[in-house]
Order: C-alpha cells, then structure tokens, then sequence
C-alpha cells in the first residue's frame, strides 16, 4: 500500500510560498525534506493538537522521528504536498507567537525581507521581557547588547559586572551594572537583564547555535539514533516487564493483608508504593516503548492509568508530547507551568502567557506568597501532586481535550470506564466498605497519596534545575534536549525506584527506548556529547535535589528583588501598568 506512494514527486516549495500558506492558518511542517499539510489531521492527532502546533513551519524531522513509530511515519506521507530543496531554516510557529506575510497579489511586488525566523513571543508581555533577543530585529543581534527596548535608547550594560556564576548577583550589583543608564531600574528591566544572562551563559556552555554547528550535532545524533537502532535497544525486555509484574503483585497483595488485618496506616503506604511502581509503565505504554504496537501500548497504558490509578493516560500524552517538543520553555511546556506554587523561572514573575492551557498564569498575590517560600515549600507541595493530577485528568476527560476521531477517539470512553472501575473499587469497596471511621479514611487517603511524592520529586528533579533560556528557532532538538534536562546518578539495584525517569535525558533523545535498556544507551550518548560537545548533566539524586532546591531559592530572591524595585518605584510614583498584560 505505502510503495505507490513513494513514487510519486512533490512540486518544489518556495520558503515564501509556504510563509504564505502558514499566515492563511494552515498547518504546515517539514518532515524529511517534504513539506507536510497537517490541517486535516490535526484532531485526529493522538498524541494531542497541542504538540503539532508547536512544529508548524519547522523541521521536525527529528521529532517525528523520536516519537512515532514507522507506522506512523509512513501514513504521514499521505499528507505530503510538496517539497523543499537544501536546508530548511526554521519559522517561529504562530503558537509561539511567529508573524507570518500573506501573499501578495499579482502585480503586487513582494519585497524580499528577512523573514520571521522570530517575532515577540508573546504579544501580551513587553517585548523585552519575554522575546528570545534574536527575535527582536530581522537580523540576529548579539544576545547581550543590542536590545531595543521598546523605543528606549539601545544600552550596553557593562559586561565585566555580570558575574558568569549567575547566581549569585546581589541587588547592589544589579543597580551598579546599570549606573551608566539614565533611568533607574524598573522591575522589568532588571528580568530583562536576568534574561539574557541566561541566554549568554548558554551560548558560552553550549555549542553555537549557528547552522552549519547545528547541523553537524543533528547529522551526529542521526547516526547515533541508527547505533541504538542497530544494538537492538528498542527491543522490549519482556523478562524485565514480567519482574515489574511481579513487585506489583506483592505490593497490592501485602496492602490486601494489612487491609485485612486493619492496618490502615502500612496498608496505605503499600498502595501508595503500588501507585509509584505502576506510572512508569504506564509513561512506557504512553510513549509506546512496550510492544511498540499504538493501540496495544495504548489499552495498556489506560488500564494502568485509569483503571488502577485514577488518573488519565490521555491528559497525560497531550501535556507530555508538548513538554518532549517545548521542553523548559516557561510559556509553552506544561510541566514547569505551576504557578502560583512554583516559578522555575524569573520569567514567571511577569505574568506570563500559558500557550498550553491558553490563559494568563498571574503572578498575583497567592503566586508571591508562595514563590517568596517555594524553596522551603518544595516537598511539602509535592506531596500533594496526585490531588492535583486527578483535577487534570477529570478536566481533559469531561471537556474532551483529546482527539475526537481517527484511531484515538474511542479511547476517552474507555478511560472514562477506567475512572468509574478506579472510584468504585478504590472509593467504594476500599474506602467506604473496608475501613472503619471517617479519621482513618482521611488518614489511608493521605498516607497512599503522599507516598507517591518521591514520583513528583522525580518528574521534577530532570528539568527545574536546567536551563529555561530560548536560544532561537536554530537550536537543534537534540541540543535542546541535553540543555533542558538532566539525568540522574543512581547503582543499578536501584533502577526500579527510579523507574527509568533517572535517564531522563536519554530518555528525550529516543522516547520510545523500553526504559530496561536506557542505561545501556548511556553510554552511547555520553560518547555522543563528548563529541559534539554539549556537556552531559549527570547528578546523584542528593546532589540533583540541592540544584533544584537552588534554582527554587534563585527565583524566590528575584522575586524579592523585583519587588524591591517596584516598591522604590512607587516610592516615586513612576509605576506604569503597561508591564502587565493589556
């Protein structure tokens, strides 16, 4: 069926002519050198519209590639509609906030303009605070220097006082960098300047962002995708699925026992280890890293999810296909959108845009209590993060965020089915029928969910701690990905605690590894880095909880910070409220 496609050619497409196409509103990516039209299956997506709109105008060869499946990848052929020739430069996605010019009519002369490699990146915020600097003026302006700030004149802040450990700059130090400027520093000016400190330490840590640099890491990652291919690392170790089978078992067995017996409390934290143990498979049937078969991982996944967990595999896809493409970036990945409990960012503190959930995250009075404590806050926040996790499965089931045809659309009956089967055995039969009195019901309900805790820690422990910075449309995924994320230090007996989420970097490079052979990928990749360049985050669990508890206590003193120049500014009477959205 696939071959008669194969055979036939594409017209060749001009950059111009698909820039046109992308402001008339359609969807149009690049795949293999291909120009693909996605509108028609935008709801059939399974994986979540979410994830295709962050691709339209880009080259997303690599993350077609590391998140589907062959299959997949040849039905996507029958949305080809044209062709490119050489090497494509990417578009900012209009999701992002890219500008994009129509066509223009016949007899109508188009002026060729450097195009919108990047606009604003959110119109709702001043464009200094949230643009990434190359996005500024059509031609890539040194990230540190030249920025226009909003009609203001272009300053240079004088180099030397911005101190490369970047955490550790005091207010004084702050306000001295800018003794050349003639107005006083103002709250957004100063995460302004947070901003592109960070954009310039990771231009001094990582490997230029130019093409030719980039292109090299993609072509080395590319060869490095066949080596995994070819040492048969995406074959599934059945043996270890059926030892995980196994720990299940016991734990839900040995919870039965001290159910029986009236042991609330260790019966409790045998439920809630089951639940820990259980999402990690359920996060390999998500990414089809079991049988490699969609629908089969599938079924699987929502029986883990929904029927034994409460929690919906669907919800879980659509935010996390978003966070393996945008991961880290603070309006667009919602695995660091947490506000008001958290800000991993000081761009949160500007109440930014969320492109996920489609809504303002407010850095409003709660969002300072908390931000001001996050540090000390951390894992008592945590754990809560299962209560949180039912609200947002429930959200996405009954407002039917998922696709609503094609081959996934069956599956939100089925997870409501799961939700009704979950409720009824743990909420009625376990609950309300086994256990006597209100007090230790409370208590076996927060015992079996603050258990899971280590699972939040865990989810977080990879990315809070990594860069936020956006370094531009030319990035390369992989670099993105190592940039983004660490990976976690753990003895092999120890794998299962983790559950797979310690190699979390491997993990972005090659989603649909089967967690059992990520640590024999480790190798390969760390020799990967080693030769293109990009330093590899490795840290012990200990040592990965201090940077993020640093980075947490790093953001709540930017806050401190902001604060105290807003108040200096009101103290003038020169606080402006354009800075907040319109």
């Amino acid at each position: 069926m696939a071959k008669p496609a194969k055979q036939r050619t594409y017209p060749l497409m001009t950059r111009r002519e698909i820039e046109a196409h992308i402001a008339d509103g359609r969807h149009m990516v690049i795949v293999d050198g291909h120009v693909l039209k996605v509108d028609a299956f935008m709801q059939f997506h399974p994986g979540g519209d979410k994830a295709m709109q962050h691709m339209v105008g880009r080259d997303a060869t690599d993350e077609v590639n590391g998140l589907h499946s062959p299959e997949a990848r040849t039905m996507m052929n029958k949305y080809r509609v044209g062709r490119i020739e050489g090497r494509w430069k990417n578009f900012l996605p209009p999701i992002q906030g890219g500008k994009f010019r129509k066509r223009l009519e016949a007899g109508g002369k188009d002026v060729e303009v450097e195009d919108n490699s990047g606009q604003l990146s959110t119109p709702t915020v001043t464009i200094t605070a949230d643009t990434p600097l190359s996005e500024v003026e059509s031609r890539p302006p040194s990230p540190l220097f030249d920025v226009n700030d909003n009609g203001m004149r272009k300053r240079h802040v004088k180099e030397p006082t911005i101190s490369s450990t970047a955490s550790t700059t005091s207010v004084s130090s702050m306000e001295e960098s800018h003794s050349d400027r003639t107005l006083p520093l103002d709250g957004m000016a100063h995460l302004d300047i947070l901003t592109r400190r960070e954009i310039k330490l990771d231009l001094d840590k990582y490997p230029a962002v130019d093409q030719d640099t980039q292109d090299t890491i993609v072509e080395k990652y590319r060869q490095l995708h066949d080596r995994v291919k070819a040492e048969g690392l995406y074959d599934c170790n059945y043996y270890a699925y059926a030892i995980e089978c196994t720990r299940y078992a016991i734990f839900f067995g040995v919870m039965l026992l001290f159910l029986k017996w009236k042991w609330y409390i260790p019966s409790a934290f045998f439920l809630g280890v089951f639940w820990h143990q259980l999402v990690f498979s359920a996060h390999d049937a998500g990414h089809m890293g079991i049988t490699h078969n969609f629908q089969v991982d599938t079924i699987i996944g929502i029986i883990i999810a929904d029927f034994l967990g409460g929690l919906s595999l669907g919800w879980w896809k659509r935010s996390h296909n978003v966070h393996h493409i945008v991961t880290n970036s603070p309006e667009h990945d919602p695995d660091i959108e947490h506000m008001p409990f958290f800000a991993i960012s000081h761009r949160f503190l500007a109440n930014l845009r969320s492109t996920y959930y489609e809504r303002i995250m407010p850095y409003d009075a709660a969002a300072k209590f908390f931000i001001s404590m996050q540090h000390h806050l951390y894992y008592v926040i945590m754990l809560f993060g299962r209560f949180n996790l039912y609200r947002l499965s429930m959200e996405y089931l009954i407002l039917g965020q998922g696709p609503k045809k094609g081959i996934a659309a069956w599956h939100r009956w089925f997870e409501f089915a799961g939700q009704v089967f979950f409720w009824y055995w743990f909420g009625y039969e376990l609950l309300y029928k086994s256990i006597d009195g209100g007090w230790n019901r409370f208590w076996f309900v927060m015992v079996s969910h603050m258990v899971t805790c280590p699972l939040h820690v865990q989810i977080t422990l990879s990315h809070f701690a990594m860069s936020t910075a956006d370094l531009g449309v030319d990035e390369s995924f992989p670099q993105k990905m190592l940039r983004t994320t660490m990976d976690v230090d753990c003895p092999t007996w120890l794998d299962f605690f983790h559950g797979g989420l310690q190699f979390q970097a491997i993990h972005h490079l090659f989603p649909r590894i089967p967690r059992h052979n990520l640590r024999k990928t480790q190798r390969l990749v760390q020799e990967f880095c080693d030769d293109v360049g990009i330093p590899y985050a490795l840290f012990g669990f200990v040592d990965g909880n201090k940077e993020v508890i640093g980075r947490l206590g790093e953001v709540a003193r930017q806050a401190a910070i902001l604060k105290k120049c807003q108040g200096v500014m009101i103290g003038e009477g020169r606080v402006e409220g354009h800075h907040h959205h319109h």
